[in-house]
């Protein structure tokens, strides 16, 4: 059973909305920390937040049971890890240890009380409870929250700059023997699992001569590739040879063992699921490394694996040096004049000129533009005439030589103006990279998704913090004349 939150559910425990925070810090804490207080205190907005919570995590719950972490719990420890890039072990040790953060989670203690502790386990169970469209909805209420903040009138319309950069998934450079190490190694652990599990099973004496075997076979492979020498494609066929004899020999014990292992209880049962499909995996690249090092075949991009693990990862070059490649995924941003993203979009194996449609319809469906600022990566003609339509003012320079209008068009100080203006969006890639979104450290695509919608919201969140903190001391500072006047 879940609530919202409670101002003061037990004797002893100090209210939320006296948690004291340092109007004078260089650190990102205080000013996150204080646009949460913003929220807490203001109801119009943490109605309408705890609204969109209750619907994704109580759903048609019923209301019994013991108690859980409460909504604004979630909420709290979910933006927190984000906006400090913290993992799950130092966000449970702040849990633990920061007086501060466990005043606005509503669990510090007075001296003599009893002390309220939450577990590691129970704090990364309740975030994974949010998704990207609960997080998306979010955001349109803390935007809403931010052009209040930033004296945004309402009928004022937003200059917004759209733009895409990689987020990386944490994966190893991928290499067909080793995708396939990875494949026989998991392989090899489930095995293992069933052994020790079920010691009747017999004929694995031998498993970890099987892995050591395997793994040097493999490092043999990746120092011939990476070195030069005399022959070095005939060794490096041998060693293949080797290797994939090996593999197909490990595959063949596998499978006719396999039907002997039990599958009584739902645990075997999802560990036998496992093990079939990294064999089909390891089928995968067998049959992709004997292809390209036996056969001399050149492998298409689309039947390219990157990750066993991270399959949603893509191959992403951008046209820069540094890094000639990023594995992961490409994500669009759109912030406005203030730096707020009031949309983002997970890219699936699509170019920046594919997305303007779609983004520019979702934008302005919430909200009124003025201008709109593109890079030459999203030009196309069909773009141009789309969102031209639409919005007073485009910029969208031409990708390649433009003709005599279009030159016409981009020498215009307008055009000028807001085409020198986009740069900024590249700063706010830049801090939401320091946020926690230069690698995604959560598995799988859902987890993937997840972890960017929260990066967006507890970036526009600092942001709103840190103005809020601005425009505290200055008061104070104008409030400081006026009494020496």
């Amino acid at each position: 059973m879940r609530h919202r939150f409670e101002q003061q559910t037990r004797l002893g425990v100090k209210l939320i909305s006296e948690t004291p925070l340092p109007k004078k810090s260089r650190d990102d804490t205080p000013a996150l920390f204080k646009a949460l207080l913003k929220i807490y205190e203001t109801p119009s907005y943490s109605n309408r937040i705890f609204d969109i919570l209750e619907k994704r995590i109580f759903g048609n719950k019923e209301k019994t049971g013991r108690f859980g972490l409460n909504l604004w719990q979630i909420f709290v420890l979910a933006e927190v890890k984000l906006a400090l890039k913290l993992d799950y072990d130092r966000l449970s040790y702040m849990v633990y240890s920061d007086s501060v953060l466990r005043q606005l989670l509503g669990i510090e203690t007075e001296t003599g009380f009893e002390r309220i502790e939450i577990k590691y386990q129970r704090i990364v169970d309740n975030v994974h409870l949010l998704d990207e469209d609960v997080l998306k909805k979010l955001n349109v209420v803390i935007v809403e929250m931010g052009h209040e903040v930033f004296k945004k009138k309402e009928a004022e319309a937003l200059c917004v700059k759209t733009d895409s950069f990689v987020v990386e998934t944490d994966v190893h450079f991928p290499t067909d023997y080793n995708l396939l190490w990875d494949s026989l190694r998991k392989t090899l652990d489930i095995v293992k699992w069933f052994v020790k599990e079920y010691p009747h099973i017999s004929g694995w004496r031998k498993i970890n001569v099987w892995s050591r075997l395997l793994k040097n076979l493999s490092r043999t492979i990746g120092q011939i590739s990476g070195q030069g020498g005399k022959n070095k494609e005939e060794r490096l066929k041998k060693a293949v040879e080797k290797y994939l004899k090996k593999a197909k020999d490990l595959r063949s014990k596998v499978m006719a063992s396999k039907d002997s292992f039990p599958t009584g209880d739902l645990k075997s049962l999802s560990q036998l699921t496992e093990l079939e499909r990294f064999i089909l995996l390891a089928n995968k690249h067998i049959d992709l490394l004997e292809r390209r090092i036996i056969k001399g075949e050149k492998i298409p991009h689309s039947e390219k694996m990157f990750s066993i693990f991270e399959q949603h990862t893509e191959w992403i070059r951008k046209g820069k040096k540094r890094p000639s490649v990023e594995l992961g995924k490409m994500v669009s941003i759109t912030t406005d004049q203030w730096g707020l993203i009031i949309d983002h979009y997970v890219m699936e194996k699509e170019t920046d000129s594919q997305i303007v449609k779609s983004t520019v319809d979702r934008v302005l469906l919430r909200y009124n533009i003025y201008s709109w600022s593109f890079d030459r990566g999203y030009w196309h003609k069909e773009n141009k005439e789309y969102v031209e339509e639409k919005i007073p003012l485009l910029v969208m320079p031409k990708k390649g030589k433009p003709n005599k209008e279009e030159r016409e068009q981009e020498q215009k100080e307008a055009f000028k103006k807001y085409k020198n203006k986009h740069s900024a969006v590249e700063s706010n890639i830049n801090e939401l990279e320091h946020k926690g979104l230069d690698k995604c450290r959560d598995k799988g695509e859902f987890g993937f998704r997840r972890y960017v919608a929260v990066a967006v919201c507890a970036y526009n969140l600092h942001k709103i913090g840190k103005e809020i903190l601005k425009q505290e001391r200055n008061a104070e500072i104008k409030n400081r004349r006026k009494k020496r006047a």
